[in-house]
């Protein structure tokens, strides 16, 4: 898989994932404060990416390879639910003093789907080079 990726494939890809994710987070979450804490969020996570892969020696593709896939498992976990999700957001944030009960099947879709990409992703980081 790495042999035909370059850091400056993954650069690419890691920035075409950013936008992705970026436009799947505007579009999902109901509120500007939701939507602003979602964008920033890939900033927040370069903070904490950068000194990881730093002390455990990782090279620019597997670092650009993490960032990638944990923003496209974000996407994967929440735009299949972002109707519900983003009603119930909503609404918690209507009424901060009740709490707004859990969707069975939208925590049931994000605990499955980033189990399997958590799996895959462990899996393919074997050809990561």
């Amino acid at each position: 898989m790495s042999a035909h990726l370059s850091t400056g494939h993954w650069t690419a890809i890691s920035v075409g994932a950013t936008v992705v994710y970026a436009a799947a987070m505007l579009w999902a979450m109901p509120t500007p404060k939701a939507r602003r804490r979602m964008v920033l969020a890939p900033l927040v996570g370069w903070l904490f990416l950068l000194p990881n892969a730093a002390v455990k020696g990782y090279s620019v593709p597997r670092t650009l390879y993490v960032y990638s896939g944990v923003l496209l498992m974000f996407v994967i976990m929440f735009v299949p639910v972002a109707k519900k999700m983003a009603a119930d957001i909503a609404e918690q944030e209507e009424k901060p003093w009740d709490k707004v009960p859990l969707n069975t099947f939208s925590l049931y879709w994000i605990l499955g789907s980033a189990t399997i990409c958590t799996g895959a992703g462990a899996y393919l980081w074997q050809f990561v080079e």
